[in-house]
């Protein structure tokens, strides 16, 4: 597998070049910055998938249903969350692909609702990122300056080597399953580490 145990460096390196070629996925990561939204990310799946269909010769896009923009702002309230929501997907309106945008500040408010159970409120943006399902998955990226950033609390190695391992900071089981049930269907080269 292309990046699969390299030194963080080179990988990096490699990831930046793969998602570039992703033209889509790009220009949000190139363009974001104009946004002037001091704590965010793109990250999560349409990383992870883009290296995934970079290394199956795949189109980049193959099975990317959204790109995730995260970001981070203590004012809880919906209307601020929807004027953010809005400005993002305005600014990417003519991409072919949807903008996911999440205040994870504000998740644990409606997070038992949606997964049936109760979280605790993060209190930065890398604690979210930090939870999130998947070691494959916990990561953002974003470009602070010329320098491309990336946030990846258990390293890339998972995600180049597609092995999808639970991340059990905060995912249920029976969502675990269903997610690597979904995914292996699109990329049937995954290594799924049991619950």
């Amino acid at each position: 597998m292309t990046g699969y145990n390299c030194d963080i460096e080179k990988q990096i390196k490699l990831l930046l070049e793969i998602l570039s070629k992703n033209s889509p996925l790009f220009d949000v990561i190139k363009r974001a910055p104009e946004l002037g939204i001091d704590e965010y990310y793109i990250g999560a799946g349409c990383i992870c998938q883009t290296v995934w269909n970079y290394q199956n010769g795949l189109d980049l896009m193959y099975g990317i249903s959204d790109i995730d923009f995260v970001y981070f702002d203590n004012d809880l309230s919906y209307e601020k969350e929807n004027v953010i929501v809005k400005k993002v997907k305005d600014k990417f309106a003519y991409l072919p692909v949807k903008i996911d945008v999440k205040n994870e500040a504000r998740v644990h408010i409606w997070y038992k609702e949606h997964f049936g159970y109760d979280i605790a409120e993060y209190d930065s943006l890398e604690s979210a990122i930090n939870s999130f399902p998947t070691t494959a998955t916990s990561l953002g990226v974003r470009f602070y300056g010329e320098k491309f950033v990336v946030y990846a609390p258990f390293g890339l190695n998972d995600m180049f080597g597609q092995i999808i391992r639970a991340n059990k900071a905060q995912i249920k089981k029976e969502i675990y399953i269903e997610k690597c049930e979904k995914w292996i269907k699109k990329w049937n080269t995954l290594k799924i580490i049991e619950w």
